[in-house]
């Protein structure tokens, strides 16, 4: 579909005013992409046209369909912003393409390493889709484009975003009852990462294609002509079965092909919720239905808001296949999800939908707040809403999904938090069990709490599964025993620093307390004892704010005695920037940068007082900052001097294609920005890439995104990404 065809199928859908911004925007798109080509030689443009058109057809708001056209001007795009975007498309779909735009090539920081840049880049994903669950809709329609011209990119990147689909996006689009977008993104992963398993699989099912097409085609005659009889208006039709899925249930059951019994499928559409019921009476008059393998999935919906009625059924010549029946928007939901929403809308709020079918995103917002490091934040998100999980029941019938491994205390603050903290025990299936218990699919629990009971205990940190619990049983000891934390705290403070040699009493000085207070946004140290105490933060962790405020004090009054005495050597002059750096308080000390990571400016920086050198200057997320570190007292506050004309080396890892003609290709896009090449190597991996290892010379980290975001504009180029030396 080209861009003039996709404006004029928009205008069809949608009104005037919003046609007129997304023409607005395809024209931007245009233009920001004019130049870039695809692997596949295909123009740029191509893709963002098709990840609209595939968010159009889910029948998403024009928002939506506008920032997903657009979703890749700032991650490819010179000198766009999300700013540029607001002004000139308003704030909601700035917010939008910004929630689907990977922090590295927005300009806002550069990483050390791979891991890093896409636990930092899942955990703004994570978060933005939080804040509004668009923003999941655009970002696996674009994985789906990407994955369905996968083919095009060298065998390392086909496996790396094969790998990354399976095991992130395709979770997601289950997580959100997107159906169609799973399957299909399983498939193709499935083909890229296990060839030999999916050739094999494919030539099975082509084996007896003939006869189940046949049984097929016999099955859905007979079905719509018997309904028509009954009066039930249906449309009919085969559904293929997904071949990873197919994988997964063999490995699971242990079975071979032949022993799956849905590897044909009917599905059964009508226009009523009782016309569903009526069709399945009719259905099983007429065919012998399988024992146990009915599901009413409209009684009791899953989690991820799929409706049907499931049933397998034997055909006269022996072969299984199941027949789903569901409604239009029950179908809609099953294929799209919480897309189709947008669509079935008419007299209901959506958001209030959204409120009730998405409440784990409230707990990604909830995990946010209580972890810092974005790879424990990431492994968090994967474990308790994108893994395997368990489908257990109240009494009254209500599913609830848990990770694998849940407990029934997993489950009752899931339910309520209240429920959670005043747990006295657990009934499962009818009998008593234990609290560790690890809960199984179509488990029915029930919680026995006790007016008497007074809370958590902390034996239930060990005991509970997910993430969420922890932070809720935590939040209760923070809050309930104050009193006793205060006082936990305290005599943890206190043995900590007593193992560091440190007088407690000297740092609890108000001027080393009130600083820390206020960083810490808390009225009161009993706020930090108690925090200490219930597990907010560690003693050492304070103990070091505390020694870090001391040693400037004790600069400061040293200073401030040199200049009473008229004492005024080169330690009390202005700050004088030496290499670009502003060492505060050692003003004319010689600077040298640290080889491990080369900062550039831009970069948030420490200092570290070495023996006879001077200050050695490190990248804050340097991998040596942690032991340096360890000797606090030579830690020492430096920032980049404004408007430094200095040059810095910097080095990129280059990840392209082994071939002639490849070194040749970086190397002239390089000089081309009028860089200057300090070193330059490649070398073929056995994986088919080819490796090329790059320093030269930046002015600072803005530069250095520059020449990141040009590298890949080449067909050559799949990644480009910081070094450390």
């Amino acid at each position: 579909m080209d861009q003039q065809e996709l404006v004029t199928e928009f205008s069809k859908r949608y009104s005037p005013e919003q046609t007129e911004v997304f023409q607005r925007a395809v024209d931007f798109a245009y233009q920001t992409h004019a130049t870039q080509l695809r692997e596949s030689g295909e123009p740029y443009i191509i893709h963002p046209l098709e990840v609209s058109k595939i968010v159009m057809d889910m029948g998403m708001d024009a928002a939506s369909v506008t920032a997903a056209v657009l979703h890749d001007v700032v991650e490819d795009g010179d000198n766009v912003t999300v700013e540029t975007i607001q002004k000139l498309f308003g704030e909601e779909i700035a917010k939008l393409v910004d929630g689907v735009t990977k922090l590295t090539k927005s300009g806002k920081q550069t990483y050390i390493t791979k891991k890093q840049e896409q636990s930092e880049n899942l955990r703004k994903l994570f978060l933005a889709i939080a804040a509004d669950v668009r923003v999941v809709i655009i970002k696996l329609a674009d994985r789906l484009h990407n994955m369905r011209t996968l083919a095009y990119c060298n065998p390392y990147k086909r496996v790396r975003k094969a790998k990354e689909t399976i095991e992130v996006y395709a979770p997601l689009a289950h997580r959100f009852g997107m159906g169609a977008i799973k399957g299909e993104m399983e498939d193709l992963s499935f083909m890229y990462l296990m060839p030999e398993e999916y050739a094999n699989i494919s030539k099975q099912f082509r084996e007896k294609q003939a006869e189940r097409a046949e049984t097929l085609d016999n099955a859905m005659r007979i079905i719509k002509e018997e309904l028509a009889k009954a009066g039930i208006e249906c449309n009919i039709s085969g559904r293929p079965k997904h071949l990873y899925s197919v994988y997964r249930k063999m490995q699971r059951q242990g079975s071979s092909i032949n022993e799956i019994y849905d590897l044909i499928a009917i599905r059964v559409i009508v226009d009523s919720v009782n016309d569903c019921y009526a069709a399945l009476g009719v259905i099983h008059a007429g065919w012998k239905p399988i024992p146990g393998r009915f599901k009413d999935y409209i009684a009791t919906p899953k989690p991820n808001m799929y409706r049907s009625l499931h049933t397998t059924l034997l055909a006269p010549n022996g072969i299984p296949f199941e027949v789903q029946i569901r409604t239009k928007e029950m179908h809609r939901t099953a294929e799209y999800g919480i897309a189709a929403h947008w669509m079935y809308k008419e007299g209901r709020s959506v958001q209030s939908l959204l409120d009730r079918k998405t409440s784990w995103l409230r707990e990604v917002i909830e995990a946010k707040d209580t972890t810092e490091d974005s790879k424990e934040f990431v492994d968090s998100i994967m474990k308790d809403f994108l893994g395997e999980y368990v489908f257990v029941l109240t009494p009254k019938g209500e599913i609830i999904d848990l990770p694998k491994g849940s407990t029934p205390l997993d489950f009752a603050y899931r339910i309520h938090t209240n429920i959670g903290h005043h747990t006295q025990g657990v009934k499962v299936n009818g009998s008593l069990a234990r609290l560790d218990y690890k809960l199984k699919t179509n488990d029915v629990v029930e919680i026995i709490t006790s007016n008497s009971q007074t809370g958590p205990s902390r034996d239930w940190l060990k005991i509970v599964k997910t993430q969420a619990t922890r932070n809720k049983i935590r939040q209760w000891f923070k809050k309930e025993n104050r009193e006793e934390n205060v006082a936990r705290g305290r005599d943890m403070l206190e043995d900590s620093a007593k193992r560091q040699n440190l007088v407690l009493a000297d740092m609890l000085k108000p001027d080393y307390v009130n600083p820390l207070l206020t960083r810490l946004n808390v009225s009161s140290f009993d706020d930090i004892y108690a925090a200490i105490g219930f597990g907010g933060m560690s003693a050492s962790q304070v103990l070091h704010k505390l020694s870090e405020l001391k040693k400037k004090d004790d600069k400061a009054a040293e200073i401030a005695e040199k200049i009473r005495r008229g004492d005024t050597d080169d330690t009390t002059k202005t700050h004088v920037p030496v290499n670009g750096i502003i060492v505060k308080g050692d003003p004319g000390m010689a600077v040298r940068f640290g080889n491990c990571c080369n900062p550039l400016p831009g970069d948030p920086i420490i200092g570290y007082i070495t023996r006879g050198r001077g200050v050695s200057v490190h990248r804050a997320d340097c991998p040596n900052v942690a032991n340096l570190q360890s000797d606090i007292d030579r830690i020492i506050e430096v920032e980049w001097a404004i408007n430094t004309k200095s040059a810095f080396n910097a080095s990129l890892q280059i990840e392209g294609d082994n071939k002639p003609g490849t070194l040749s290709a970086i190397s002239a896009q390089i000089s081309s920005l009028n860089v200057s090449i300090q070193s330059i190597s490649g070398k073929p991996m056995p994986d088919d890439r080819y490796i090329i290892e790059m320093t030269f010379e930046v002015a600072n980290t803005e530069q250095l995104s520059v020449i990141i975001r040009n590298l890949k504009k080449l067909k050559c180029v799949s990644d480009v990404y910081r070094m450390n030396r």
